[in-house]
């Protein structure tokens, strides 16, 4: 008998719309105390819900839990577009949102609003956990979650961080609190590299942003969140052991950073968005059946990626000149901000954009499809007339794109995306990035060129595809059931959810 989707949404008196979605023949929600139940609670951010999703996908179907996910939206439409399939076992609770415009810098960045955000929705969280029927045995939380650790410890919950990207990351953010002040001003101010025992030093370059000035919101932010990770009874990375070994090895090793991070860390990646089942067909994945195998280089810098108006004229010229087909994914440029259509996913532009160089439109059609805002990223990369990815390096856009064999060309914008690609390129060499990093100056027509060749031509990115290629069975191999390294891990999760499950039951019993 096929089975039939109910979905029951209602409210409760802190404003949480929750969205049950779960299966007419699954137990009823007074009865889920039967498995571990996990909280997990996602930031703002596709980038942060994805990956969260996934996870909770996947301690639903291979570990036997039932999940409940807080998800913290500044555009109820995106998340409810990821979220409108039915995932049984899951239930989805929309936290309200906050207005945070009185307790914030106008010009604040993107760290400082999200970590601001998290912390004003924590009453609301409180409150929806309260309204359960069946208590979480544990919490998890993404990187700007960790402030929520008091309100696991108010219910004897577990508590885990889920870093949504990769341990190398990690290891920066966890490290620079400890360091004096003498060795910050070397790396800041003085611009040397900062060495991270056991790992590849950070050098001044890749560095994340929000060191860069003491007197910023930023800084102090991401220092208490690199505070608090390691009071985590778990950390889980979106890694996995034979990507980044040598990092995971130092986070372990009591002499190097297992002293800073304390907690157990846990590698369970490449966790990012399958194909759906039943993907429906659109202009994008129409024009693609009609090219050549690994013949398109797809072109998108996520979904709060911007350029200026200079660097934008000049992508195109660079893809014109490459003659190579392509797919690129437009926004309206926004000069001096790369992250700024983070929290305005959609101005409401329609059809293609005014600013592209004249001409350019016409003399590409015959090769080239530029859609206006978004466009399905994982069916692109899956589909087999895709041969190149030029890419933000944002870790879910990276890991999309190594798990379905793509190479890349790593345009960095913000955030650790620096740090992203130079893991892809010196660490791995599975992609080209430009000599001089985007952020800096204006990369030119020549070079964008050079590189699209490069990736789709020439016989450097034929070695650079191969390699790829293994990275994409390494991951596979990593998530197998049958022993796979990134299986185990969250295994382990599973076990000490278990035991804590039997520890409160019987506790109960007792009392």
């Amino acid at each position: 008998m096929q089975q039939r989707e109910n979905k029951l949404t209602t409210s409760n008196p802190a404003g949480c719309q929750y969205q049950s979605l779960y299966s007419s023949y699954s137990k009823p929600p007074t009865m889920q105390n039967t498995k571990p139940h996990a909280a997990l609670l996602a930031s703002p951010g596709m980038g942060h819900l994805i990956p969260v999703l996934e996870l909770g996908k996947r301690l639903v179907t291979y570990h036997g839990f039932h999940v409940t996910l807080f998800v913290v939206a500044t555009d109820a439409s995106t998340t409810q577009s990821l979220l409108k399939e039915p995932y049984p076992d899951i239930n989805i609770i929309t936290l309200p949102l906050v207005d945070i415009s009185g307790l914030i810098d106008p010009a604040a960045t993107v760290v400082t609003k999200l970590a601001v955000m998290m912390r004003e929705t924590l009453p609301s969280l409180r409150s929806a956990i309260l309204a359960l029927k069946s208590p979480p045995t544990a919490l998890i939380v993404d990187l700007f979650g960790t402030e929520a650790f008091a309100v696991a410890e108010e219910f004897n919950m577990l508590k885990y961080v889920f870093d949504t990207s990769n341990a190398w990351f990690f290891a920066i953010t966890i490290y620079f609190p400890t360091i004096d002040r003498n060795l910050e001003d070397k790396h800041v101010i003085q611009k040397q590299p900062l060495r991270i025992p056991g790992c590849k030093s950070v050098r001044f370059e890749d560095t994340l942003g929000a060191y860069l000035d003491r007197n910023d919101q930023m800084y102090i932010e991401y220092k208490r969140i690199g505070i608090e990770m390691p009071m985590a009874d778990g950390i889980l990375m979106n890694t996995w052991e034979d990507l980044e070994p040598t990092t995971l090895g130092a986070l372990r090793d009591f002499q190097m950073l297992g002293r800073v991070a304390k907690a157990p860390v846990y590698p369970i990646g490449p966790l990012a968005r399958p194909v759906g089942p039943s993907v429906p067909r659109n202009q994008v994945l129409n024009w693609l059946d009609n090219q050549p195998n690994e013949s398109v280089i797809y072109v998108s810098f996520g979904s709060g990626g911007t350029l200026s108006t200079e660097q934008m004229a000049e992508l195109a010229w660079g893809l014109e000149l490459s003659k190579q087909r392509f797919v690129w994914v437009v926004r309206p440029p926004i000069d001096n901000d790369a992250a700024g259509a983070f929290f305005n996913l959609d101005d409401g532009s329609e059809g293609i954009p005014s600013f592209l160089p004249e001409g350019f439109l016409a003399r590409t059609r015959e090769v080239g499809l530029v859609v206006p805002l978004w466009a399905p990223q994982v069916e692109i990369l899956a589909h087999p007339s895709v041969g190149g990815f030029l890419s933000h390096c944002g870790w879910n856009s990276t890991l999309e794109s190594i798990t379905n064999g793509v190479p890349m060309i790593a345009w960095p914008l913000y955030a650790e995306q620096k740090m992203n690609a130079t893991i892809l390129t010196e660490e791995l060499g599975v992609a080209v990035q430009p000599k001089t990093l985007a952020s800096e100056r204006v990369v030119v027509r020549a070079e964008i060129e050079m590189m699209v060749r490069k990736i789709m031509e020439d016989e450097e990115g034929f070695g650079i595809r191969k390699r790829v290629n293994e990275l994409k069975h390494s991951g596979e191999k990593a998530l197998s059931s049958k022993g796979g390294s990134s299986y185990n891990s969250l295994s382990q999760i599973a076990k000490q959810c278990e035991l804590s499950l039997h520890f409160q039951k019987a506790k109960a019993q007792g009392a």
